[in-house]
């Protein structure tokens, strides 16, 4: 699996406790070492060994730690480009979410060897969905959670997005459930800003 991940699970803890946590956290889960590399190959193991270990260290439930990390991909400043390429979906939050099944190919354009979760969205009419998420990751469920939650008030939609439940198959299913589709204004964006 691509270092993109790991990365993400580390500059997580640095940007939102520091270097001395991140440390905690190298050292609980046994890495050997202080920085991922973006494009190096790891076990999806070590992934789940690195949020373990967080949630060993703050004291924190492992599926919060898993959420703040989703907001956190969408919402921290450092990581600005990832949240306009998510825009890039729909121009509202329903279309946004129609374009996650082919998020993984669109990923894989910008990075063929990237490895995003596969993602298969079921509408249920009246404004609720499934999400089913799957990936090596145990708890992708719960990234996605915190992604959708960022990604709903980004577009200005009040929803209701819950980890449902893992199937037998290890898909993880995430519920959706839209309220208000213009709760408020959402934050800006504008296409022409990228060129």
């Amino acid at each position: 699996m691509l270092g993109l991940i790991n990365r993400a699970f580390e500059g997580f803890l640095r940007d939102t406790y520091g270097a001395d946590i991140w440390e905690q956290v190298g050292l609980a889960a046994g890495l050997g070492f202080d920085r991922f590399e973006s494009m190096l190959q790891y076990d999806p193991a070590l992934a789940d060994r690195v949020v373990s270990a967080a949630a060993l260290v703050l004291r924190r439930p492992r599926e919060t730690i898993l959420e703040d990390v989703g907001t956190y991909l969408v919402s921290h400043p450092n990581l600005e480009r990832l949240r306009r390429l998510l825009r890039f979906g729909g121009v509202d939050f329903v279309e946004f979410l129609h374009s996650l099944d082919d998020l993984p190919e669109r990923g894989r354009l910008a990075l063929p060897e990237l490895e995003l979760p596969r993602l298969r969205l079921v509408d249920q009419d009246g404004g609720v969905f499934r999400l089913y998420c799957q990936m090596p990751i145990t708890g992708i469920g719960h990234i996605v959670v915190g992604l959708l939650r960022a990604m709903a008030d980004d577009y200005g939609m009040l929803a209701l997005i819950d980890f449902d439940q893992t199937l037998p198959s290890g898909e993880e299913v995430v519920a959706v459930h839209l309220l208000d589709y213009r709760h408020s204004n959402g934050r800006a964006f504008d296409l022409s800003a990228l060129i």
